[in-house]
């Protein structure tokens, strides 16, 4: 059977995979600390629990959804993101739509598909989400990564991006709070970046807020749309309940868009896929979403309590070149370039080759910690790990994770 270049050009998710030889290991007896997870491990809110629930005892749940969702929920959810971003979606002067999808990925591929063609370039900044590049290249376009390192707390210059932008750029995508990082950019880079990308108005913006509740250390995030209003006429926002809500697994997610922007993803959307998860979509319309809020504050403290952990961790083995302040999502970015551990790996002093797939391979095999090679982010010889175990583990994968370093 011959493949389609189009689908033997993508890589596998090496998320999911270092996920799933973790898993395989710990059930094999080894004592495994999983740090790749991208999901809360928490149950999700009673209330919304609740919710699902009852609406198993109606026929409706089960049948087909309208291909952008149920009109109720898009309503709701066009006023949620008004409120919660302080903004008005029609002050750029056009008409705002939402369009439900299955989970916040489906929404990026389908915007990628409804407006990429062959050959357009799209900026993403490194370290970027693994996917980006992937889905980029699946609608036979270039991605062009602008990178940064962890003495720039991987944020990269505006100026930077716009070096990256030619003729050719169609969109860029701005994910903050990040994945991989657990960092977020902050007002002033917002205000930079949407004053310098209003001297390029052929170009789309993306920006990918799945994490944005999820901030446990102030200021909290802001967008450049915010600052810039007029910029929302071509600004595409996406998120949904898989990390705000713990339900990675019932994919909803949804994105915000000019009009015409949301009907060509319709269309999309009606012959791929058809309409999201009906269950759920239901019992979201009667969800009160101010109690998300609520739900996430143990949530966030456990966060900033093993980022204290790590970096207390990193202080007293004498390896502070590892740190930065993670202040949102659930990741951290460990860069093991400056660190004793790099010399066991490299093929002679001076390369600068990326092993951060072996560097995780061993770390792995020799003491039971699974982090994902920070290759599949763009960023070589690092490595990122979740913050979401419990505190005790948690910090016997940190013990174990410095016991590698200063090999």
């Amino acid at each position: 059977m011959q493949l389609s270049q189009r689908v033997t050009s993508i890589s596998e998710s090496v998320t999911l995979k270092l996920n799933a030889q973790a898993v395989a290991l710990a059930e094999s007896g080894k004592e495994i600390f999983n740090l790749t997870a991208g999901q809360l491990p928490f149950r999700p809110l009673q209330e919304y629990i609740d919710l699902i629930r009852s609406e198993t005892d109606f026929i409706r749940s089960f049948q087909y959804s309208p291909v952008a969702g149920y009109p109720e929920l898009r309503k709701k959810l066009i006023a949620h993101i008004e409120e919660s971003r302080s903004i008005s979606l029609g002050a750029a002067g056009v008409e705002y739509d939402c369009i439900i999808s299955n989970g916040a990925k489906h929404s990026l591929s389908n915007i990628l598909g409804a407006l990429v063609e062959q050959d357009d370039e799209v900026v993403i900044l490194s370290p970027y989400w693994t996917s980006y590049p992937e889905m980029i290249k699946f609608c036979k376009a270039t991605p062009v990564a602008v990178s940064s390192t962890i003495f720039e707390v991987f944020i990269p210059p505006v100026t930077e991006i716009e070096k990256a932008i030619t003729p050719k750029t169609k969109a860029i995508i701005i994910n903050s709070p990040t994945n991989p990082t657990g960092t977020h950019y902050d007002e002033q880079w917002m205000r930079d970046f949407g004053e310098m990308i209003k001297k390029y108005p052929e170009i789309s913006i993306i920006s990918d807020e799945i994490y944005y509740q999820l901030s446990y250390f102030d200021p909290k995030p802001t967008y450049f749309y915010q600052f810039h209003p007029e910029l929302l006429n071509r600004t595409i926002i996406v998120d949904g309940i898989s990390k705000i809500l713990a339900s990675t697994g019932l994919r909803i997610g949804w994105a915000f868009a000019p009009k015409e922007l949301v009907q060509a993803i319709t269309r999309l959307q009606g012959q791929t896929t058809s309409g999201a998860n009906s269950l759920v979509q239901r019992a979201l319309i009667n969800f009160d979403f101010k109690l998300i809020d609520v739900y996430l504050e143990p949530i966030k403290k456990h966060l900033r309590d093993n980022a204290t952990v790590l970096c207390e961790a990193f202080r007293e083995a004498g390896q502070p070149q590892c740190w930065y302040q993670s202040v949102s999502a659930f990741y951290f970015l460990v860069d093991f370039s400056q660190t004793p551990v790099i010399g066991k790996f490299k093929e002679s002093a001076g390369s600068d080759a990326d092993v951060s797939g072996a560097l995780c391979e061993e770390l792995l095999k020799t003491e039971g910690v699974a982090m994902v090679p920070g290759h599949a982010f763009g960023a070589p010889n690092t490595a990122r790990m979740a913050l979401v175990l419990e505190k005790e583990p948690f910090k016997e994968a940190v013990d174990r994770l410095i016991k590698f370093i200063q090999n």
